[in-house]
């Protein structure tokens, strides 16, 4: 390839124009491997949406709620290791 080509996936990984794509992309990626980085919350936890830097989590037991409530800072640390970036700030129950 000529120098002055880029291949597509650098241009939507460097340019500016894609970056509400790579948002978009990357909070897809969020939910969609909430229960590979915490099997033990398959049944109990269900990420919905990322809003705004926070993870949105559906849980049907209001104990469970509750206990989850207390692990807020753990659950937020541990899905920024698995992306190695702030890119979650708060969690929100639904």
């Amino acid at each position: 390839m000529p120098e002055k080509y880029k291949s597509i996936p650098d241009v939507i990984k460097k340019e500016n124009v894609f970056a509400p794509i790579r948002k978009k992309a990357l909070e897809y990626d969020i939910t969609s491997e909430f229960n590979q980085i915490f099997p033990e919350l398959k049944s109990i936890a269900k990420a919905v949406k990322v809003d705004k830097s926070g993870l949105f989590l559906h849980v049907e037991n209001s104990v469970w709620r509750s206990e989850l409530n207390f692990k807020k800072k753990l659950i937020v640390e541990k899905v920024n290791k698995h992306f190695k970036s702030e890119v979650i700030k708060y969690i929100k129950f639904v």
